[in-house]
């Protein structure tokens, strides 16, 4: 609700600026995909020159060329032909977030506000892409992790120094904020405003009658909007699986079956397992006198009674021998498992001292027979064999490649079928059939695909839910290019056409705009246009309708409450369907004081926007402090650079 309140007041209170919304990027590596991090494709021709002095830290311009190309990358995410220029109007706020975390790490360092290594090394164990398959950190998927990303530990190191301080210093200061009610309470007063006008609808569509283009203007508009016809990258690709099916055939032989039984006689064999009642005393003597009284009749508990505290009584539930004597040790377990049921064993000397046992029971099983336990040591053997067998094959596929061949090659070594698919996008989807698409399960070999250029060697990947690998590499390349103007000739001409309308239609919208400002009611205004419009119809609502709307605000609600009593303006449909004119013809006042809920609510509201001005506010000071000095030929450059999308 907050944030179009914001946005319909235009208060400078209102309006929350978020100081370090940049951190997110920079501390969130961890779950983005960044292939190309440091590879260089940006390249600018940047060597560690300074940007940017903070105190006793730099914001150099390949660190800054990094956060560039992590930004881009997520971009891409969305566009994926989107160029360098597109997001150069970030520059500023990826600057900012440098110099921002700069400033703390040397605040930190300047007062000696030191972040332990335990306590970095603790943030580290918690990125999920440098957990190993038990979900424990491990080395070797850290560092695997780092190489992917081109990234060093010690760059890690920094961008999560940057963010502990950032949560360490930041949230103590912005925390707790506090907004009086005589701050919330005209806020809350202006939600409950409610005003009534009038408005005119000037459709496009209105225009279009009689518009028809010449191949002269057609041959112009689509020259000039030759972007907006650009249809994306197009590939085909060449797909051979490797799945369990490849290696169904593999089955354990016989006497492999045979071997397996045999070596595991703990689990199939005949065995025995003891209930059991233990006293252990530290001394033979009182050991000795506790089997006495047992052995006369008392059971282990009362015969153990007189040694108190001394003896330790315990109920040892279906022991097997090996998990006894892992215990006790061999001797002890020897003699408990050789007595009958209901017999007193001991006194005996274990590793942690006297012992008596009583056997309470003794249950006996057979075990199981090859022939018995044969269908579940298949299915293991089986199973095992196979996963071999398939990282087998997939270990002589890339030995091929890696000796040169190319997918045929490659995939003929382990006789596997290769297919190739269909042309297209780099979602999987195809541009001439809308119900064909890559299948879900081949996604990462899609994205590969659309990663390699057509003259590298094919690739490897894991498919997803156990499916197994795909060997992949491009069949046919289709790069970025508009459709020629012969396919598309009738959707330029409409766009064509809608274009003209608008300008049409805005001069319409512009000319009742001027007339109603001049006293002309709306209605006259609208029938002197000259061409058939909707009658103009009121419109009234309450300024909370508007904050508290789901979706994108109706242009004409958020022009009435944009305007003075008795003002009118032009505003675009919010779809680029048209314009409207809306005039403001009253404006009443709300009153708070009447729903004090509501300037309760405005309070809570109003106090996160408090907090930001207070971390706002605290890393100006900051920078201040440290004594930012800035570069300001070389940024100047390097943004230059950026907006041209050059390398040069």
């Amino acid at each position: 609700m907050l944030s179009s309140f914001r946005r319909l007041s235009k208060s400078k209170i209102g309006t929350a600026v978020m100081a370090f919304v940049l951190f997110g990027i920079l501390a969130g590596f961890a779950m983005s995909d960044v292939r190309n991090f440091g590879s260089g494709d940006i390249g600018f021709g940047m060597a560690s020159d300074t940007l940017v002095d903070v105190g006793d830290q730099k914001v150099t311009e390949r660190e800054m060329n990094e956060a560039v190309q992590r930004q881009l990358q997520e971009f891409r995410q969305q566009k994926p032909d989107a160029e360098y220029s597109a997001i150069a109007g970030q520059f500023p706020q990826l600057l900012a977030a440098l110099i921002d975390q700069r400033t703390l790490i040397a605040f930190a360092d300047k007062f000696g506000f030191h972040l332990s290594k335990r306590l970095i090394d603790a943030e580290i164990a918690q990125i999920p892409e440098a957990k190993g398959l038990n979900g424990k950190f491990s080395d070797d998927v850290y560092q695997a992790f780092l190489a992917r990303r081109r990234m060093t530990d010690t760059q890690v190191r920094q961008i999560i120094s940057g963010s502990l301080l950032q949560r360490l210093l930041l949230t103590p200061v912005a925390a707790n904020a506090r907004v009086p009610v005589g701050m919330a309470t005209p806020f809350a007063s202006m939600l409950l405003e409610s005003r009534q006008g009038i408005g005119a609808a000037i459709p496009v569509e209105a225009f279009a009658a009689g518009l028809k283009p010449n191949d002269s203007q057609l041959q112009t508009f689509y020259a000039a909007n030759r972007a907006r016809y650009t249809v994306p990258e197009q590939r085909s690709l060449r797909i051979a699986t490797i799945s369990p099916a490849t290696v169904a055939s593999v089955a354990a032989t016989d006497q492999e079956i045979a071997a397996y039984y045999n070596a595991n006689q703990a689990s199939y064999g005949a065995a025995s397992s003891r209930d059991l009642e233990q006293v252990v005393v530290p001394d033979q003597k009182t050991a000795a006198q506790i089997a006495a009284r047992a052995k006369a009749g008392a059971t282990l508990a009362a015969a153990s009674a007189p040694a108190g505290s001394n003896a330790a009584v315990a109920d040892l539930p279906a022991q097997k021998p090996a998990d006894y004597s892992s215990a006790a040790g061999d001797k002890v377990a020897a003699a408990v498992f050789a007595a009958p049921s209901g017999a007193i064993v001991g006194p005996l000397q274990s590793d942690f001292g006297w012992v008596v046992v009583k056997v309470k029971s003794v249950a006996a099983s057979s075990g199981k027979t090859l022939a018995q336990a044969r269908s579940e040591i298949v299915s293991k053997l089986n199973d095992e064999k196979r996963k071999e067998a398939l990282e087998a094959l997939v270990d002589k596929v890339q030995t091929a490649i890696d000796d040169g061949a190319n997918l045929t090659e490659a995939a003929a070594s382990a006789k596997l079928a290769v297919t190739t698919t269909p042309l297209v996008m780099a979602n999987g989807a195809s541009r001439t059939n809308a119900s064909q698409r890559l299948p879900q399960s081949l996604a990462p070999a899609l994205q590969t695909g659309f990663e390699i250029a057509a003259s590298d060697p094919p690739e490897i990947v894991s498919l997803p839910d156990g499916a197994g690998y795909a060997l992949v590499a491009p069949a046919t390349v289709i790069s970025a290019a508009p459709a020629p103007l012969a396919a598309i000739r009738s959707l330029v001409a409409k766009d064509w056409v809608n274009k003209e309308a608008g300008v049409r239609a805005k001069a319409a919208a512009v000319a009742i705009a001027a007339k109603v400002a001049k006293g002309t009611s709306m209605a006259d205004a609208v029938k002197q246009a000259g061409v058939p419009l909707p009658a103009p119809r009121p419109i009234a609502a309450r300024r909370l309708q508007i904050a508290t709307a789901s979706g994108v605000v109706p242009a004409p609600m958020q022009m009435l409450f944009s305007l003075a009593e008795g003002n009118s303006r032009m505003v675009a449909d919010n779809d680029g369907r048209g314009f409207y004119v809306v005039k403001v013809d009253k404006v009443i006042p709300g009153n708070a004081l009447l729903q004090p809920g509501l300037i309760t609510k405005m309070q809570s509201e109003l106090q996160d926007g408090l907090s930001e001005d207070y971390a706002r506010q605290f890393i100006a000071a900051l920078r201040k402090e440290m004594k930012v000095e800035r570069n300001e030929k070389a940024l100047a450059a390097l943004q230059t650079r950026l907006r041209q999308g050059s390398n040069q």
